[in-house]
């Protein structure tokens, strides 16, 4: 009998402008299943350059860092190394410091007082093609959506050619879901929700479930919460 490979560890690189935060961080990485803390980084120069000779899987990104801030070291991270993903681990939580961050290309955002499974599943979740956001994180998405323009009439038929089943997948991701709930909710697989998931983007142009979330908002498919 052949045994499973062990799940290839995600390789991380940390950046954060205070000492004794970072080492934190780094410390309980390495405490963590699933986690490979490869570099270390004080600014966001850094960790661009880090970025470029390790090429590790995720950054987990402080914002406000001398130098090169978190928004402008994920933009430039995003743009020259795709194939890295960056999820925003911040003090900060209030939306001059969460919308730039999504929109330079983070696809998760945590703040600080994350326990180490929350950020284990983050992390997983992006490089699996899920985002990192927490259903609270989603509904000031749509909020934010909803103040800056009226609510559009939603259309009689599902727009840019998607089909039926698309368009469930895509409501279920403007719900905060992830795959494995999403399939669970339609009772198909994990594989096959990835499948229903690159038709809708493809068809739509969209990249991440970030913009999937404002997608579905902007063609009226779904109303931001009230309240």
């Amino acid at each position: 009998m052949t045994q499973e490979a062990e799940p290839k560890s995600a390789r991380v690189v940390v950046a954060d402008d205070q000492t004794v935060v970072r080492e934190g961080i780094v410390m309980l990485l390495g405490l963590l299943p699933g986690i490979e803390v490869v570099g270390a980084a004080g600014d966001g120069e850094e960790a661009v350059a880090l970025v470029a000779g390790l090429a590790p899987d995720v950054v987990l990104m402080d914002l406000r860092m001398p130098r090169c801030d978190g928004v402008e070291a994920t933009r430039r991270i995003r743009a020259e190394h795709p194939g890295t993903q960056v999820v925003v681990l911040t003090t900060f939580a209030d939306d001059e410091s969460l919308f730039p961050a999504l929109e330079a290309g983070a696809r998760g955002y945590l703040t600080k007082d994350a326990g180490g499974d929350e950020i284990v599943r983050a992390v997983h979740s992006v490089l699996s093609g899920d985002a990192g956001l927490s259903p609270g994180i989603q509904r000031r998405l749509l909020e934010r959506l909803a103040q800056a323009e009226p609510a559009p009439v939603a259309p009689s038929e599902p727009p840019d050619g998607l089909t039926a089943r698309e368009m469930e997948v895509l409501l279920l991701i403007a719900e905060g879901l992830n795959n494995p709930e999403i399939a669970r909710r339609l009772h198909v697989s994990t594989a096959t929700v990835k499948t229903h998931i690159n038709n809708l983007f493809t068809k739509t142009g969209l990249k991440d479930r970030a913009q999937a979330v404002r997608y579905a908002y902007a063609k009226g498919l779904v109303r931001p919460p009230a309240g």
